[in-house]
């Protein structure tokens, strides 16, 4: 069933640094063609984005992107600063040297100090799985459920790794059938969209969209 409707799975990403106005006008005319379900850019575009896309696509932007190491206030200002331009979900970095040091509590307080400042935004933790050990991503997927975070989401795709099957059915087994998984990095081809999705992603962020929808 799903096929039928593989664009409602795919935020649609522009992050590149050195994106131009024209070429963000340029994607948006696709997440409109494609109906894409959101649309996510840097911060600095979030105003426009809103004002020029279609109100029925979601709006998304990053927060402590794309290294996790911000400060907690920090990326508390940012999250409240992307909320008044109109951003309709958040997508965050953990701070992975600080769950990788064992400091679970920071992490935790952390996401739920940005999950506060979204105002019932959905909000996607990343975790960056190819820097992780498997109890780390367990960890940090548990963490992520139990502060009122909305999906746990698997890579920047600005680091060593993206998305893998593997890492999705381990996150799917950690929050159970209930919670969001999204996986970004590295997507696309239409054939691992689909293993994704079967896998248990709900969401996927790839900037290849058109590219995936034109392939079936």
């Amino acid at each position: 069933m799903f096929m039928e409707n593989l664009n409602k799975y795919i935020d649609q990403t522009l992050l590149s640094p050195s994106a131009t106005k024209a070429e963000v006008m340029a994607f948006l005319c696709a997440v409109e063609k494609y109906e894409f379900y959101a649309a996510v850019v840097n911060p600095c575009w979030v105003s426009f984005v809103r004002q020029t896309l279609a109100k029925d696509i979601k709006v998304c932007s990053v927060v402590g992107f794309p290294l996790g190491a911000s400060t907690t206030k920090a990326k508390v200002y940012a999250a409240q600063d992307l909320i008044a331009m109109g951003c309709d979900e958040i997508d965050m970095v953990l701070n992975i040297g600080q769950l990788k040091s064992g400091d679970f509590k920071y992490v935790e307080k952390e996401i739920e100090a940005v999950v506060n400042a979204a105002q019932g935004r959905i909000v996607k933790v990343i975790i960056e799985t190819c820097l992780l050990e498997l109890n780390e991503k367990q960890i940090a997927a548990r963490i992520i459920k139990d502060t009122g975070a909305d999906y746990v989401k698997t890579s920047t795709g600005f680091s060593n790794d993206g998305a893998r099957i593997e890492d999705v059915v381990l996150l799917r087994e950690v929050v159970g059938s209930g919670f969001g998984i999204k996986a970004s990095g590295g997507i696309r081809d239409r054939a691992f969209v689909i293993e994704l999705i079967k896998a248990g992603a709900n969401r996927i962020g790839t900037s290849a969209g058109v590219q995936i929808m034109n392939s079936g």
